[in-house]
């Protein structure tokens, strides 16, 4: 909503590669930068195809990942989420920003 406060720890800054441009960084506007390995973000999948929507439990079965999936395209989702078109052909997630500050596995978050 216009006019309030922006939340520093899940307003997204910068979204693009890392420098080895093997994982994806995203940099908070609170100044943290967390990093995701593509599979990491794959396995994370929210959508309907993933996880149960009324229990929550997990579809996705790991070894039905590739290891060397890498993120094809990314598209924001307004100004709360990310869209990614994974290499194995999956491409429905929308990640909010406040999950994928959740699953930041740094030792500081």
């Amino acid at each position: 909503m216009p006019g309030e406060p922006l939340d520093t720890r899940t307003t997204a800054v910068f979204v693009g590669p890392t420098e080895d441009r093997e994982s994806l960084a995203i940099r908070w506007l609170d100044g943290h930068v967390s990093t995701y390995a593509p599979r990491y973000l794959r396995l994370q999948c929210p959508c309907a195809g993933c996880i149960e929507e009324m229990s929550g439990r997990r579809l996705l079965r790991p070894g039905d990942v590739p290891e060397d999936v890498y993120i094809r395209a990314i598209r924001y989702v307004g100004r709360y989420a990310l869209h990614f078109d994974f290499s194995d052909g999956h491409g429905t997630g929308i990640y909010p920003f406040e999950l994928l500050r959740e699953l930041c596995i740094c030792g500081e978050c």
